[in-house]
């Protein structure tokens, strides 16, 4: 039994992040996605907000599971007994960014990255895309799971209110 670690901000889970979750699902029989504070990001949503999100979005995958990650990514999977990390790719510019974090987590642990390429019809779809749109007004149902728009629309209510 294969476990693997999907994981990023998720801020918020979008239909992109669930297209990986299910394809890594097909590949290994347990992926824990791992909803993690990126310290070079300032979050829309607090972390219990996107693990909810992320266990509703994911939901009827069997075999998925979410959990927060506090620390480093590869203490995270020795916890678990993680054998894999998967990343989703959209792109190159994805690509340049994850390839020198997948080779440090191996040089610190021997765990292996697996990269996923994303499905065309979604590789627009970027969490930073979908806050703007939100922040502007505009509508994100089509690119998130249900329940992530009133989540969304409440967190950038709460934003204009503390802008005030």
């Amino acid at each position: 039994m294969t476990t693997a670690v999907f994981p990023g901000s998720f801020d918020p889970v979008t239909w992109g992040h669930v297209d990986i979750a299910t394809r890594a699902r097909a590949m290994f029989s347990r992926v824990i996605v791992a909803v993690a504070h990126n310290t070079a990001k300032t979050p829309m949503l607090d972390v219990g907000a996107r693990v909810e999100l992320a266990r509703r979005a994911v939901s009827p995958l069997e075999g998925v599971d979410v959990m927060p990650v506090d620390g480093l990514l590869v203490d995270f999977c020795r916890e678990v007994g993680a054998g894999v990390i998967v990343k989703g790719l959209r792109g190159g510019t994805d690509y340049d960014y994850e390839r020198p974090m997948a080779l440090m987590n191996r040089s610190m642990t021997g765990i292996e990255t697996v990269f996923i390429t994303g499905d065309n019809a979604l590789s627009h779809v970027a969490s930073s895309f979908v806050r703007d749109i939100a922040r502007h007004g505009g509508s994100i149902s089509r690119y998130v799971p249900d329940g992530v728009v009133d989540a969304v629309s409440a967190a950038v209510a709460a934003e204009e209110r503390e802008r005030v």
